[in-house]
Parts: C-alpha cells; structure tokens; sequence
C-alpha cells in the first residue's frame, strides 16, 4: 500500500456567519476544495487534539459532539448559560463552564463524550486563561489536574466520582502547566511578592513522589510566564514577562528566555545574541531542539540544541512568528500583526533557505499535519475587512486564495504527524513533482515567487543593503547567496567593483607621491 492510501486525508474547518463547513484539504482538484460537510449553524467549533472528535457550540445552551470519521453528531448536550466549552485532547471529555446564579453553585461540569454523564462538577468563580480549561489533561488522558488555591490537584481518570486523590502544596501559585507527553511532570508559576523573587517549580505528578520541586528557577521582574514543555516531558521553555522594561527600551516591558532540565543539566538564561523582547518560540516534534525569534526590529531567528547550543541562523528580518511543522524538517519565520507579512521558508536538513512570500494582515497561522502545506487566515473580528484564506506548499509556492466577505475561524483537523509518510514519499505519491519541477540544492533556484515576478512595491536603497549583509552575516556559502534577489546580486556585484577601484585609485596616487 502506498503513502498516500495509508495516510490519512487532511480537512479544513472554516466557520463564516452562518456557520461552519468542512473542506477536504489539499492536494486540491481543478485548484478548488471540495465541501466534505455541508454548513452547520453554530457559534463555535473545535477539534480535540487528536482529530477524533469535533464539539459544535451552537447556541448558549447547546452542544454537539461529532464523531471525525463519519462527520456524524453522536452526542447532545443541552446546559443552559453555558460561557465557556473545552474538549479533553482525546475527545472523552467536554467541560462546560456555566455562569453562576449563587456563589454556592458548582457551574463547572465534566461529562463524558459517548455517554453524556456527567462524571465531576466544581465551583468556579471566574474565568481567565490561566483557570480555563478548569481540569487539564495530559495528551493520552492518563493524568489530570486542577490549579486550586495554594495547591494542585490531581484526579484518578478512571474514576472521577473519588474526587482529588492527590495534592502538591505551592503557596501562591498563579499558573500550572502539565507536561503533555507523557503527562510526568507539572510546571507551577508563583508571582514575585512582598520582595521575595517570583519562580517556576517543576514537581512530579505521581502520588509517591516528593512533594518537593525537582526543578526550581527564581527570577525577579516577572509579572507573567509563558511555559513550553518539549515532546518526552524532558525540558521546559520559560518566557518571564514584565509589565516595565528598567532599561526603558520597550514600551512593552521586558522579556527573558529559560530553559529548566529535569536532569539538572540546564538551569538558566538562554543566551541570545541580540538584545530585546523575546516574540515567540517552538519546540520541535522530536522534543530535541527548540526555535526562538528574538530582538528589536529586525529580530533574529535561531534554532537551538537541547544544550542551549546554537545550530542554525535564520537570518534577521521583521519577524515574530515561527512555526516549525509536524514532521520537523520545514520551520517558517514570519511578521504578522502590525509587521507587514513577510514569511521565510527553511529546510531544517539541508540547513538551507526555501522561498520566501508575503501573507499580510495574517490573524492565524499553522502547518497541516502531514508537513506539506502551510495555511495562513485573515479572520474577524480582530480584521473586518480583507478576510480570506492562504494555502502555500512546504517551500513558500503559493497553492490556494480564497477572499471572504466574513470569515471567523480556519482550522486543520488535528492528526498526529506519524501517520503520514515523509515529505518526499508524499509528494511522489501524489505527483507533485509537477509542480516542484526543480529539485533545491542542485544548481536550481528555489522556488521563490517574489523573484519571479516584479515587486509589488518600491524598495529602497538601504533595504537591498541589508538584504546584502544578511546574507554575508548568515551564509556567504554558495547555498545561501542564491537566495538573494537579482536586484540584490546586482547590487554587491556593483559594491565590490567600487571597491576595487578605490582600491586601484588609492594605489596609484600613492604612487604619484613616491
């Protein structure tokens, strides 16, 4: 059986006013995608991690449970106010969030999937995005917790109705996140306060471990933490956030990166070359490298070992924005929100530039699973205007446009990675080598669609200069030097003659004045 008969298809989800539909994904026929499930009525739609399931929020007391495989409706929830609604990563689970009528009332709910019980309800007084979802799973559903009080709670999945059956004390815990794969290890944030230095702790969740943190890194000036733990439960990413930047550079505040070992290896800063805020970062699939984009404008993008060594730069530009795809070969660098789009496709192998395009006003960005396509959206209401969808293929080539009059949501049906073949068993199974006609790395030129048609608009002198000086900076290898821009060739060519002849000049009139 080939890749592409064992692989499973890839869906789209795209919701405008009236309601959600369900797009087979691509490889497109006749270029267009084909409805797979017509519109359904609703307010909101989400997929479980795995792509199992599908919950339809279609009115405030309203829920539907659809099963993937067969885009059937295989459960109804009908609870009334409900604010708020999550599905556990594997789909057995829907929590629902109701506003309370009296302090007393438990208004969270945790039901099951296939049956519609409800199997545990507590009581929540407000929602943020540090307490929603209120129950966090692991990603096989083997562990589940609750950030309380002071404290986190552990549940027996087997059997909710025995309550919390294990607690961590952690006086004055802000924010908790559960490592996802395995689910072995929770990262709990206690905020700075009255002088003593805010701090992330690193606890085991089994019920026989110490209550004391394996991992413990303290830090002052932090107001809020990102946390990222990598795939394996081995590492954790800390992004410290605060509110005032003391060297008064950003109005923005201040940003630092950590990086936390359960083996003891690391414990510290991640050093970065560039100073400024730290914009995003991402860990690979294999959990065994993470990407940062960092630094005032142009920022930096490099990807780093498990060490916190160094081992590739992605060259400076307006970006911050990376995406690394499931399959862990491309990484995508990008300017989005009030940057004006410019996105940079890299094969991770091959350490080498792909192509690069433009996707601006970009609200949502992702890979599909399987590693080939890359989706970009312009949705509502955070832009009300020019709302549309973008499809590109792995190296930058643009696939697929669609503009909509209002778009709300775009989103793949999760799926995990290894189920689909490699990149190269992929596009064989399905032909694309007609369209990426030219194989990359063999004295052929990357598939780059600004350089093959004119720009759309002006750009001036001291823009090619640093496109230059990147790419001395980043690769003077011949690799690299042929992603520039002819314009830009052109224009080192001229810089270099200039320069000879200085050169020539100064020598002949230090010969006139022997």
């Amino acid at each position: 059986m080939s890749v592409a008969d064992s692989s499973p298809p890839l869906e789209i989800l795209v919701r405008e006013p009236g309601g959600f539909v369900i797009w087979n994904g691509p490889p497109f026929t006749n270029n267009q995608p084909s409805i797979k499930l017509d519109k359904v009525p609703c307010t909101s739609a989400k997929f479980s991690d795995d792509g199992s399931k599908l919950m339809v929020i279609k009115s405030e007391s309203a829920i539907s449970i659809y099963d993937c495989k067969t885009l059937k409706e295989i459960k109804s929830f009908e609870s009334p106010n409900v604010l708020a609604a999550a599905l556990s990563p594997c789909g057995t689970y829907l929590q629902t969030f109701q506003k309370a009528s009296s302090p007393q009332e438990k208004n969270v709910t945790l039901w099951k999937t296939e049956t519609g019980e409800s199997v545990y309800v507590l009581s929540q007084k407000n929602m943020t995005k540090a307490t929603w979802p209120t129950i966090r799973f692991s990603a096989d559903e083997a562990v589940a917790s609750r950030m309380a009080t002071n404290e986190l709670q552990f549940f027996d999945v087997a059997d909710f109705s025995k309550g919390v059956v294990h607690k961590i004390r952690v006086p004055g815990v802000a924010s908790a996140e559960l490592s996802n794969n395995p689910g072995s290890h929770v990262a709990a944030f206690v905020p700075e306060s009255k002088g003593m230095p805010g701090s992330v702790q690193i606890y085991a969740c089994a019920s026989d471990s110490s209550s004391e943190p394996i991992a413990r890194r303290s830090f002052f000036r932090c107001s809020s933490v990102q946390q990222h733990w990598n795939n394996g439960s081995t590492g954790l990413l800390v992004v410290a956030q605060a509110d005032v930047d003391k060297t008064n550079q950003s109005y923005y505040g201040e940003t630092k990166l950590y990086y936390l070992t359960l083996d003891g290896t690391h414990d510290g800063l991640v050093s970065l070359r560039k100073e400024g805020p730290v914009h995003d970062v991402q860990w690979s699939y294999s959990g065994k490298e993470f990407a940062v984009v960092y630094g005032f404008m142009p920022a930096m993008a490099t990807i780093f070992d498990k060490k916190c060594k160094p081992l590739l730069q992605l060259g400076e530009g307006p970006y911050n924005t990376i995406r690394w795809n499931p399959k862990g070969r491309f990484i995508l660098v990008a300017g989005y929100g009030n940057l004006p789009g410019e996105m940079a496709f890299w094969d991770y192998v091959e350490k080498k530039q792909l192509g690069t395009t433009k996707a601006e006003w970009s609200v949502t960005s992702e890979w599909s699973p399987d590693g080939r396509y890359f989706m970009t959206a312009t949705t509502a209401p955070r832009l009300q205007v020019d709302n549309g969808i973008k499809i590109f293929h792995y190296n930058g080539k643009s696939l697929f446009k669609k503009k909509f009059d209002k778009l709300y949501q775009v989103d793949w049906k999760a799926d995990s990675p290894d189920k689909f073949g490699d990149i190269e068993e992929l596009i064989k199974s399905v032909g694309s080598l007609k369209v990426e006609s030219k194989p990359q790395g063999q004295g052929s030129k990357p598939v780059n669609p600004p350089v093959q048609k004119k720009p759309a608009a002006y750009q001036p002198p001291h823009a090619k200069a640093k496109a230059a000086k990147e790419a001395e900076l980043f690769g003077g290898s011949p690799s690299v030097s042929v992603e520039m821009s002819k314009n830009a060739l052109k224009n080192k060519k001229k810089r270099e003659k200039q320069k000879e002849k200085k050169a020539a000049e100064a020598g002949s009139a230090a010969n006139g004045a022997d």
